[in-house]
């Protein structure tokens, strides 16, 4: 499974990285608005957003991508790798169970 995440600290990237791997997800990781973002996350089968270190503009912006293209959104006010861990687990039960959850999950998340 391909995942972005958006936000975090620079600091724990390679743990969010680790995290990411143990559980099979290859993790791509914007701690700050990238200028190509619509293009960095078409591949994602998944967007992560914490919403504590991005802008409200980087957060709406790639939720809109995100959203056209069908892609599930979990949002995440921390930042930790246990916050990071918890999207994930939710993310791959869901797909083990029906591909369909998550999306159905993603958009109860953001209410």
């Amino acid at each position: 499974m391909r995942v972005t995440l958006i936000g975090g600290m620079d600091r724990l990237e390679p743990h969010y990285i680790e995290e990411a791997r143990k559980l099979g997800v290859k993790l791509k990781i914007f701690s700050s608005l990238a200028a190509d973002l619509s293009g960095r996350i078409q591949n994602s089968e998944a967007l992560v957003v914490f919403t504590s270190k991005v802008s409200h503009g980087a957060r709406n912006r790639a939720v809109g991508i995100a959203k056209s293209r069908s892609i599930p959104v979990y949002q995440c006010h921390q930042c930790g790798v246990c916050a990071l861990r918890k999207c994930l687990n939710g993310l791959c039960e869901a797909a083990m169970v029906d591909p369909l959850v998550v999306s159905s999950r993603s958009s109860r998340s953001q209410s």
